[in-house]
């Protein structure tokens, strides 16, 4: 039962990822098609509405395929979990590297036709928000101040339960939820490693929810009031949204990797109810996605559309997704194909991130691997 609701909730998240991915060209702000800026009102322009749909199409059949691929896997492997694993992340990835592929492709074709039309810019024009602080915004970094009770939590419960727990703790399961590795009982494998796993997971969501406080503002020149606004609804509501994953991830983890090594619950249980967490979460991602557009552009619908360029920055995203302007003092900003943000790799402190953020997951890995004995 536990594998076949595994193999179920893995195939649904490649489902629900398919169909973000299949939707995203449309979720992307007025000015921009895959990855290209382009006048708002070219949006209606029949070639570039087609390049959407078929777009949308191809990426509907790929997320269909990879979805029955993920159950086949799933019913042909049975009991093999590292195999079932390993191919059911690669379904996963079809329709992920195959998105990228295709808006390449677009891309192409947009920034031809950019060219055959002239969609140049008329006339520069840049954009500053005055009274910022009376904006609507993410959440104060106050809020994750709630990791702390919920690490201290996991953390009195480990010890409560700690005395009744068997001499050999379960550390690992295959999908039909049979322990397949136990560790010997110390402070550390009991307590200490769920501890570090909150407190990791707590570190990355922070860190991510500082990037958005910390993220460039964008501003529609052609529509600045209304587009700073709008960014700052979205920004809020993923802020909240990233809040309230990382409490019940993180806490969730914690609590039930506790019960598991209490004998409460199996372990196999515990990582099904985890896994019944994340669904939840990756559809309200999904639910903010379409309701807001990225940087919040379905928020107003009804902006003004100009027929020429304000602004145009192609040239410092390399590839659609990697952007490179040493002009540009922000560090972190909206993504240009997909929601969420990005790094300005033209600064420093961007690889100085990327490499902490590597050195960091190391030093956790490192940690876990000798807590769990």
């Amino acid at each position: 039962m536990i594998a076949v609701a595994t193999i179920g909730m893995l195939a649904l998240l490649t489902l629900v990822v398919g169909l973000l991915l299949a939707f995203t060209p449309y979720l992307m702000r007025r000015n921009e098609c895959f990855a290209v800026t382009v006048p708002a009102s070219a949006q209606r322009d029949p070639r570039l509405v087609a390049l959407k749909r078929r777009y949308a199409m191809v990426m509907l059949a790929l997320a269909a395929a990879a979805t029955v691929a993920s159950l086949a896997a799933g019913a042909l492997i049975s009991g093999q979990d590292v195999i079932g694993t390993v191919l059911m992340c690669a379904a996963l990835l079809v329709p992920v590297v195959m998105s990228f592929v295709l808006m390449l492709r677009n891309r192409c074709k947009v920034s031809a036709l950019k060219r055959s039309e002239g969609w140049g810019v008329r006339s520069h024009q840049a954009v500053a928000s005055v009274a910022e602080k009376d904006l609507p915004g993410a959440i104060p970094l106050a809020w994750d101040l709630v990791y702390v009770p919920v690490i201290l939590g996991t953390a009195c419960l480990g010890l409560v339960l700690y005395p009744g727990m068997p001499e050999q703790l379960p550390m690992h399961a295959d999908f039909a939820g049979n322990v397949n590795r136990y560790v010997s009982k110390t402070l550390g494998s009991a307590i200490g490693f769920p501890i570090a796993f909150e407190a990791f997971m707590a570190a990355c969501l922070v860190f991510a929810h500082w990037t958005i406080l910390r993220s460039k503002r964008p501003a529609d020149p052609g529509a600045p009031a209304t587009s700073t606004l709008a960014y700052g609804l979205f920004a809020r509501a993923q802020s909240a949204l990233l809040l309230v994953t990382g409490v019940l991830l993180s806490g969730g983890s914690g609590l039930l990797f506790l019960l598991s090594s209490a004998g409460l619950i199996g372990l196999g249980q515990a990582g099904l109810v985890i896994m019944m967490l994340c669904v939840p979460l990756v559809i309200g991602g999904v639910v903010l996605s379409v309701v807001y557009g990225q940087a919040g552009s379905r928020v107003f619908g009804r902006m003004r559309d100009d027929d020429g360029l304000l602004a145009d920055d192609d040239e410092h995203w390399k590839l659609g997704v990697l952007y490179f302007n040493p002009g540009d003092a922000s560090v972190f900003l909206p993504k240009r194909f997909g929601v969420g943000w990005t790094l300005n790799l033209a600064r420093p402190s961007a690889w100085a991130i990327v490499v902490g953020a590597v050195v960091l997951t190391v030093a956790f890995i490192v940690l876990v691997a000798n807590l769990a004995g």
